[in-house]
């Protein structure tokens, strides 16, 4: 612990992980308080193994504006899967990235720092997109991509000028050169701390996804200079896996194919998260391969076009999907398939072809969704106009993502009590432990990877079903 020193602000950047989803597994009855010992300790340490093996990496939000510094600032990030916060100590300002799914959480803490006397700023995705449902939350609120103004912010700390809003008028220029640092990380918590973004915004127009909300359509990069030095720059303090966070990393083909053949003297090993189509795409699969990947998260959705079309998803024809799995996976990179059961034309139809799909193409990690349609996305909006949500949709808490274990619409050509049954029953079907040892031992690479998730997911949709037919019961 440094010591204070005179006229310097503190500021604590917190991370607050949802109170379900890829954080772990939420208890829709409140049930947790009924288990006895050996379920607890199992709960617990299930949940331990998500966060730090599966799903531990530190938010790049709060790397990003932890490494904007001004002289008479000191930033620590506080993040609250690992850490308690650090109330024994004197701060200025908390930042608080508000996450959808983690609302009301966000809200409750930012009050309590507030009754300290503590100044709240709220920045994140739920601010930028529902500014007024936050503004009594905090004492100021950052709308828009804060790496421009995060210094403003703390310049104005210093001056005791700290504005009620700063709000960000154009998406910032990646390719100006913005250094990235780990001082403010607790580099031991974290499975990894090699998460790096290379491009934001997304071409694509999925109305179940807010990403093009926040970020915009046009495709911006950082520039493969800046990339590289900051990959060796990381490696100097871990040399574990990279997470490239981009949210679909192959979306400019020409830059991809650039990046990852000047990233292969590197020796990384990376993973991330693109669509199906570079399965076509023998050249940069030949990048990707060679440059260290050693999976990649594809959104998939349905297998039927009219199910993809009907929210705005028209990139990956449902007709090349297996070829291109085949193909990625042939070129020894691990696919998570990430499918949604539920889209508006799918029928009873479906978890036949998910799981004649899953065996055919030899999806490593299946991740079967339910829809989700979560305030600020084209979905969310259109599902309330038809009278299709199971909340109001004035109740923005209740639409948390909770991971398969909650429906919160009536999907359109199947009843929900038709659809729920079928559902627990497809993952009843898919998530069993002799199927998480099949796809470990065919795995490409990556096979006790493979298996862990397999076999947490064995756990997870269990719990899912549990939850899901205990709310069939209360539909009626």
């Amino acid at each position: 612990m440094t010591e204070q020193r005179d006229g310097e602000k503190r500021v604590l950047l917190i991370f607050i992980q949802a109170d379900s989803g890829v954080d772990g597994t939420s208890r829709l009855d409140g049930a947790s308080a009924k288990r006895g010992l050996f379920s607890s300790i199992k709960e617990s340490a299930l949940s331990n193994i998500i966060r730090r093996a599966q799903f531990a990496i530190p938010p790049l939000s709060l790397m990003i504006l932890s490494s904007q510094q001004v002289e008479g600032v000191s930033q620590t990030i506080c993040d609250l899967r690992f850490e308690k916060l650090p109330l024994d100590r004197h701060w200025d300002m908390a930042g608080i990235s508000v996450q959808t799914g983690a609302v009301k959480p966000a809200f409750e803490l930012a009050r309590a720092l507030r009754s300290r006397g503590i100044k709240v700023v709220l920045g994140g995705p739920y601010v930028t997109i529902f500014p007024d449902r936050c503004r009594e939350h905090g004492d100021a609120l950052v709308i828009g991509e804060a790496d421009d103004i995060w210094r403003e912010v703390q310049e104005d700390l210093l001056g005791g000028t700290l504005k009620a809003e700063y709000r960000v008028q154009t998406f910032p220029d990646l390719s100006i050169d913005r250094v990235v640092g780990k001082s403010a990380l607790d580099i031991g918590s974290y499975f990894t701390t090699n998460v790096v973004q290379t491009t934001r915004g997304c071409p694509y127009n999925c109305d179940f996804c807010n990403v093009h909300v926040m970020n915009g359509h046009r495709l911006r990069h950082r520039t493969i200079p800046a990339v590289l030095r900051e990959v060796e720059n990381f490696l100097k303090e871990d040399k574990r896996i990279f997470f490239f966070l981009d949210d679909t990393v192959n979306a400019d083909e020409l830059y991809a194919e650039k990046l990852f053949r000047e990233l292969i003297p590197f020796g990384i090993s990376w993973v991330g998260q693109a669509t199906t189509a570079l399965g076509e795409k023998p050249r940069l699969l030949d990048a990707f391969a060679r440059s260290g990947c050693g999976a990649l998260l594809v959104g998939i959705e349905s297998l039927a076009d009219g199910s993809n079309h009907a929210h705005q998803k028209f990139h990956n024809p449902a007709a090349r999907q297996a070829a291109c799995i085949k193909n990625i996976r042939d070129a020894g990179i691990c696919v998570y398939g990430s499918f949604i059961y539920g889209l508006d034309e799918d029928t009873l139809d479906m978890p036949r072809m998910l799981e004649e799909f899953i065996e055919e193409t030899g999806v490593d990690v299946p991740g079967i969704n339910l829809l989700r349609p979560i305030p600020g996305t084209g979905v969310f909006d259109r599902l309330a106009l038809e009278g299709r949500l199971l909340h109001s949709p004035h109740d923005h808490d209740a639409f948390r993502f909770s991971w398969g274990q909650e429906m919160l619409y009536r999907p359109q050509r199947i009843t929900l009590q038709e659809f729920i049954p079928s559902y627990t029953a497809l993952t009843g079907r898919v998530f069993t432990v002799q199927n998480a040892l099949k796809r470990a031992m065919r795995a490409p690479r990556l096979r006790s990877a493979v298996l862990m998730f397999n076999l947490l997911y064995v756990h997870m949709y269990g719990t899912a079903r549990k939850d899901l037919m205990r709310q069939l019961g209360e539909i009626g």
